[in-house]
């Protein structure tokens, strides 16, 4: 990266951040989380990115608010994210700071805490998929301050607003995060059939294991190959939301791209709703099951 100084503002006033879904008549004991799939990014980051709109997106969860919007509708909260996941990491602490992005930051280089920072993908992301860097440049860490005070707060506050409701109401919340993952990332073990999802429960620290069994013999029933705990295990919402004295537990789940997309074109598969009907079922069989799980 060069000396250039890459600094530009951003008007928050008119982004939305975030969508929210039924959060108002809570059916069951579940709160849904689409942190990555988000598609906008505010024009001044277009304008001073030196990638395409393309290849930013190369980083996003396409489409997995839609693919868990049927378990919404049936009555379960979900909020997902609006802005991209390569303007700012909501999943991610946000004191995941790499400090050699940034022109007007003082204080000492330390990236020893964070290995997401060293490798480029802290909550400001240096790069996107095949190491390619996203700015030609240093950016300003005040402007990337906006962005955590603008789009990551308000993200986190509406989230915990959820899972605070839903304790409120059952008792007992289950805080499902959702992802997707590349169909490169499922063929890296060299089995017979890759992954086609991971049921992330940090090796059974954030929930029970007979919750996150649960959902992995549902969507087993319809013969996918299902894993626990690779190639992902979960990342700070799961790790962070994940508070058992107080009857909050986390999953994550991971759904393989090719399941229901073109990873290439951005664009849906005939299969797509056919895996959204079994990935709704299989939260709104959940959700049956922990109405039970807490008495």
């Amino acid at each position: 990266m060069t000396e250039k100084k890459i600094d530009f503002t951003v008007d928050y006033k008119n982004l939305k951040i975030f969508e929210e879904y039924n959060t108002k008549d809570f059916k069951f004991p579940i709160v849904l989380s689409s942190p990555h799939s988000g598609k906008i990014f505010p024009e001044p980051f277009l304008q001073n990115t030196c990638l395409s709109e393309y290849d930013l997106r190369s980083s996003e969860d396409c489409f997995v608010d839609e693919l868990i919007l049927g378990a919404s509708d049936a009555g379960i909260p979900m909020i997902a994210m609006n802005i991209a996941r390569t303007f700012v990491d909501v999943n991610r602490d946000k004191i995941e700071i790499d400090d050699t992005m940034y022109f007007d930051k003082n204080t000492p280089v330390d990236l020893l805490g964070s290995r997401r920072c060293r490798v480029g993908l802290g909550v400001i992301h240096r790069i996107v998929s095949q190491n390619k860097p996203i700015y030609d440049g240093l950016i300003s860490y005040k402007e990337v301050q906006k962005r955590i005070a603008n789009v990551y707060e308000p993200y986190h506050k509406k989230l915990k607003q959820l899972v605070d409701k839903c304790v409120k109401k059952f008792g007992f919340c289950l805080l499902i995060d959702c992802h997707s993952m590349p169909s490169k990332i499922c063929n890296i073990m060299n089995e017979t059939k890759p992954v086609e999802f991971c049921v992330c429960n940090l090796f059974d620290e954030s929930c029970p294991p007979q919750i996150s069994e649960f959902v992995a013999n549902k969507l087993s029933e319809h013969d996918y190959r299902v894993e626990f705990n690779r190639p992902y295990a979960g990342a700070f919402i799961t790790f962070n939301y994940c508070q058992p004295r107080k009857n909050i537990y986390t999953l994550q789940l991971e759904i393989n791209r090719k399941l229901y997309m073109d990873e290439f074109s951005y664009t849906k598969n005939t299969d797509f709703q056919a895996i959204s009907t079994h990935i709704s079922e299989a939260f709104v069989s959940l959700g049956k099951f922990l109405l039970d799980f807490n008495k």
